[in-house]
Formats: C-alpha cells, structure tokens, sequence
C-alpha cells in the first residue's frame, strides 16, 4: 500500500482537514478527505483546533443554549462527558469537537468544521434541541444524542447498551451537581 500524505499548509486545503479511511472486504484500505459512508472512520486530523479560553466557550454555551431554548448547565455537562471540553477530540467511532457529532450528523446539520469551538457548540445544541423537541423527554433526547433517534424508537426507550445507560447517568449526575452546587 502507497500512501501520501500532503502538507495541508502548502496544499490548496484551507484551515483543517480530517482524512478518513475504511478497509474493504478484500483487504483494500480506501481514504477521502468526504466520507461518503459510515464505514469511513478518521485516520488524521490536520490543522489547529481554534481554541477558546473557558470564559470564551462559557459565552457560547450560553448564547447558544438561550437561542435553542436548552439549559447551560445541560450543555456544560453533555460537553464534559463527550470531550472533556476538548474541542480538538475524536472518537474512535468518528464523532469531533467538543460535543462528538458523528460526519453524518455534521452533513445534516451544516457544520463545516466541527473542530470550530462556536459551531460545534451550535449545532450540538440545535441538535440536542430537535432530539428534546421529537422526544419530549430529557433522558430520552440524551440517549438519542449517544445511540441515534432510531436507536430509541427502536427500544421504546433508553436502549439496552451499557455505553448510552452510563452517558445518560454521568450527564444527568453533573447536571444535577452543577444545579446543587449554585
């Protein structure tokens, strides 16, 4: 296998790139720089995250969280379990920036570059809010956030997996500190 790799500051990529791969049947591994399918999964990340003091992303959290109508404390908890406030963090599933949104979720929601401290934070805010909106159900929203809407209509509920039981507890029990706390 030949593998290239430019140097995106001299190449014609603006800002940061993510190159993506999967293996085939056949042992093939194929990259792209625009998934076109699930089975893409990150395998470098180029460029700088554009970083943002805590007072700066406190402001976005709340700006956002006021526009899409979403508790600050919520979001502020949701972004401590899914990147630990880290905006350049990536999941061994594929989900970026500091509140994990997975490359198709991206496309659907317009976000161009999720390791964007402000635009991640949008959209996993707006998203967030349409899950809160189709499910009338905080703990149910959060587990859609984890696992997929689909994968909570499938289960009527928060469905069976260890990983979305403990995400919807560990947001909740921070959420529920950061209110006692004040």
């Amino acid at each position: 296998m030949v593998l290239c790799l430019l140097n995106p500051a001299h190449s014609a990529w603006a800002g940061q790139s993510t190159i993506y791969y999967y293996q085939d049947e056949s042992g093939t591994h194929h990259f792209t720089d625009l998934p076109t399918s699930s089975k893409y999964r990150p395998f470098a990340f180029f460029g700088r995250t554009q970083e943002k003091t805590p007072q700066q992303l406190q402001q976005s959290i709340e700006i956002y969280s006021r526009q899409y109508q979403v508790d600050p404390d919520l979001i502020r908890a949701m972004i401590q379990v899914e990147s630990n406030f880290d905006a350049g963090a990536v999941s061994i599933a594929g989900a970026q920036g500091l509140m994990q949104i997975m490359p198709e979720t991206q496309r659907d929601l317009g976000l161009k570059d999720p390791f964007d401290a402000d635009s991640n934070v949008e959209a996993g805010v707006r998203y967030y809010r349409w899950l809160l909106n189709r499910f009338q159900d905080q703990q149910l929203a959060l587990a859609a956030y984890n696992a997929g809407p689909s994968r909570v209509e499938e289960y009527q509920g928060i469905p069976p997996f260890q990983e979305t039981q403990n995400y919807v507890k560990r947001v909740l029990d921070i959420y529920n500190n950061s209110k006692q706390a004040r």
